[in-house]
């Protein structure tokens, strides 16, 4: 490569850089208010920059998809890949979660129905505000968004035309079973993972939406990631 189309090549990126940085940032806020705190905006924000720099390599146009879709896919893999490196979930937040998705499961198949919050805190004995503790710790100390309950992060936008073919069908039998879990669910649950993934609405907003506070909607929230990965165990646990 000569030094003029090596110099192109640097100025075009540092274009879409400052272009696209504030959708970067966004993506990163909006992952941010999902995790504990030992996770820093910095580190995310340079996965993110690094996933819209590989996104600006990889995109092609002539697949439908706009730039700022493939690339906000991108992005948002970048920094769940940069999460996943890391482990700072104690063991007991993972038993709890394996105990709260134990006692779901128990009391769906004794109820013939979705248990009430206030059933699962009393079959595990504890009290209501112990129990949406419990369920608040095991969200927020693992990403719980749909790519993380199975389906991929790369599932909308161009699709490499050598994909396992196995491995698609695989992803769109999952994602049936998704919407069928959703749709199960107490409806308040269904509502907030609609207006917050689909919508984009944050706590604050749903909160304005539903009536209630900002914390309630935090706490329903967080149940219904924890009761659709309970309902989903079979496609999220390891055989």
């Amino acid at each position: 490569m000569n030094k003029a189309a090596a110099y192109g090549q640097f100025d075009n990126k540092a274009a879409i850089v400052t272009r696209y940085a504030p959708l970067v940032k966004r993506i990163g806020h909006h992952l941010l208010a999902r995790l504990p705190a030992s996770v820093q905006l910095d580190d995310l924000l340079q996965a993110g920059m690094l996933g819209l720099l590989e996104a600006s390599g990889n995109f092609d146009a002539s697949k439908g998809a706009s730039f700022e879709t493939f690339a906000g896919i991108r992005i948002r893999g970048a920094m769940l890949d940069e999460i996943r490196r890391g482990d700072w979930t104690p063991r007991s937040v993972h038993r709890n979660g394996r105990m709260v998705n134990d006692a779901i499961a128990e009391l769906e198949s004794m109820l013939g129905r979705d248990p009430s919050d206030a059933e699962i805190a009393a079959h595990l004995e504890l009290s209501l505000p112990e129990y949406h503790a419990i369920v608040t710790d095991v969200s927020s100390g693992k990403i719980i968004g749909f790519e993380d309950l199975g389906t991929a992060v790369d599932a909308v936008g161009p699709v490499d035309d050598n994909a396992d073919n196995f491995s698609a069908v695989a992803d769109s039998k999952f994602k049936k079973s998704m919407v069928a879990a959703i749709k199960s669910m107490p409806e308040r649950e269904a509502l907030v993972l609609s207006l917050y993934y689909d919508e984009e609405l944050n706590l604050k907003e749903i909160g304005q939406v539903l009536g209630v506070s900002e914390s309630r909607v935090s706490q329903i929230h967080s149940q219904a990631m924890v009761r659709l990965k309970s309902k989903l165990k079979a496609w999220t646990d390891p055989a």
